[in-house]
């Protein structure tokens, strides 16, 4: 038992037993196990900040590790049921190594390098001293010497792999002798029966290739089969609103969002202190300042005050990410910012439209934290008049309504490109910021005959009027009331009983540039 090779399980064991809140991830050990020995057997999984990266390589090293009988500690969790559950029980020699703690220590990414060496040498020579080794020991040559005499493979678990590429920003060389060295030790080697790396972002290229490129990735933009041990699922979220009799809708928007493939994942570190405070906060931004997102979306580069703009609004936007250089220095368009972000966990992104947005009100309200200053006032002004646009629509006052409108449109005109009802009703989604609290929004929700433009269903706490916003270019409010009714858009609010408001907005291009004419005509009805 050492401390980097052989570890004992005390991590897991705390966390199992101490923990307030422990949610049962073991099932990924029997992933791990079907990739073995494999062409699979090197994984490397990037996700945000305290999403439970280490509490994964701590429960796989409490697992693996012949320095510990774990058994007792895996008792009825979900992976003892599993057929390979005792086949791989602390059979296999574990290096377990956490990144930071080796970086705190070294002056330079050389430094690292070899502290790492050095202290994994140190144990393994410590470990096996009846192994004969080579004259000319390398860390690599006693790893293959060690297995060719022991018969037993190693399994690496290293933990926030990445770090020096979020200290060492700048820093292209020491990057790479970092990648090089780790590409020597695990690329090829017929001692690693597993490879399982943790960290925030994936694994960075250099040219046409990448120096690690034995490993398969899960990241958050494409976690594939691990998608479910990313985060919280739905599943487990709901049973830890009933038990701490907390409201599921609430949790929801405040930390649901990370769409990953298809499966709903919250963020974990937000639920746990939700539950555990019985409130709702913005628990994981906190853990780290505002700033680190504040610099990126403050870029003035590529067009991005605009596309932060329409994400504030709740669009969601068109992003490639395959060109992303998977470090945090090198951004050739808005693409490479946005993707990075996803990574950081700001934005969330769907593998199949290939698009982002902003996953969650916890989010939400750290992008408003940044643009709160440095050129985002008529966005803020937009925002702060939110409630009185609300106020205005519930009460039938048609000319504030399009007062409040047609003054967020003039400010925020040099933002957004204000020439089309897909950008009114980009500007309206702003303007109707505030009411994400008590509603539901929907864009372009499917009902009737069409397509409604904007559509707000009250949550379940809430007790004003639904109401449906229809968006007319240079034809007349009246028409976008029409086309409500003849389209049938109510149809779309088929379990929501009570009032309804019909809202049609038009925007009159003709009128002079100085003088953008808005008109709003509400009409209510009752659904039963």
């Amino acid at each position: 038992m050492g401390i980097y090779l052989n570890p004992d399980y005390i991590e897991f064991y705390n966390a199992v037993k101490y923990s307030k809140i422990y949610v049962d991830k073991t099932e990924l050990i029997a992933y791990t196990n079907s990739v073995l020995y494999g062409e699979q057997r090197n994984i490397c999984v990037s996700r945000p900040r305290r999403f439970g990266k280490s509490m994964a390589a701590n429960m796989l090293v409490a697992y693996y590790s012949r320095g510990c009988d774990s058994r007792e500690l895996f008792k009825n969790l979900k992976i003892e049921r599993h057929p390979s559950f005792s086949e791989h029980l602390n059979k296999y020699n574990v290096i377990h190594l956490n990144i930071p703690n080796f970086l705190e220590d070294a002056e330079n990414a050389d430094d690292m390098i070899q502290f790492i060496k050095e202290d994994i040498m140190d144990e393994l020579l410590h470990v096996f001293p009846d192994v004969q080794m080579p004259k000319r020991l390398t860390l690599t040559k006693a790893f293959a010497t060690i297995f060719n005499a022991t018969k037993v493979p190693f399994v690496f678990i290293i933990d926030e792999w990445d770090c020096i590429f979020r200290e060492y920003k700048d820093d292209k060389s020491a990057q790479e002798a970092y990648l090089i060295f780790l590409r020597g030790l695990l690329k090829n080697q017929s001692y690693a029966a597993l490879v399982y790396m943790t960290g925030i972002l994936p694994i960075k290229k250099y040219g046409k290739h990448s120096a690690l490129n034995m490993f398969d990735e899960y990241s958050m933009t494409n976690q594939s089969y691990l998608a479910e041990f990313t985060g919280f699922t739905e599943q487990e979220v709901k049973e830890l609103c009933e038990k701490y009799d907390m409201s599921f809708e609430e949790t929801k928007r405040w930390y649901d969002g990370y769409d990953l493939k298809g499966v709903s994942i919250y963020n974990p570190r937000s639920v746990v202190m939700s539950m555990m405070s019985h409130d709702y906060d913005s628990y994981w931004t906190k853990t780290e300042t505002y700033e680190s997102l504040k610099k990126y979306i403050q870029m003035d580069r590529f067009g991005l005050q605009e596309l932060v703009t329409k994400l504030i609004a709740g669009e969601h936007l068109p992003v490639n990410p395959d060109k992303f250089q998977n470090d945090m220095t090198t951004f050739n368009s808005a693409d490479d910012v946005l993707t990075l972000l996803i990574h950081l966990g700001y934005l969330t992104y769907d593998f199949y439209t290939q698009t982002v947005w902003i996953p969650n009100s916890e989010v939400q309200r750290e992008f408003i934290n940044s643009i709160e200053d440095g050129g985002w006032e008529p966005v803020m002004e937009a925002i702060h008049q939110s409630d009185k646009l609300l106020q205005a629509t519930l009460q039938m006052q048609e000319e504030k309504v399009a007062e409040i409108i047609e003054e967020v449109h003039r400010q925020n005109t040099s933002i957004i490109q204000y020439n089309n009802e897909n950008s009114l009703s980009c500007v309206l989604s702003l303007a109707y910021y505030s009411a994400k609290k008590d509603y539901v929004m929907y864009r372009e929700l499917a009902g009737g005959d069409g397509f409604a433009d904007l559509v707000f269903l009250p949550r379940k706490n809430c007790q004003s009027s639904a109401f449906i916003v229809e968006l007319k270019w240079n034809k007349s409010a009246e028409t976008a009331i029409d086309q409500i009714k003849k389209k049938k858009y109510t149809e779309c609010l088929k379990d929501y009983t009570g009032e309804i408001l019909l809202v049609g907005i038009n925007y009159d291009r003709d009128s002079k540039e100085d003088n953008k004419k808005h008109f709003c005509k509400i009409e209510k009805i009752s659904k039963s």
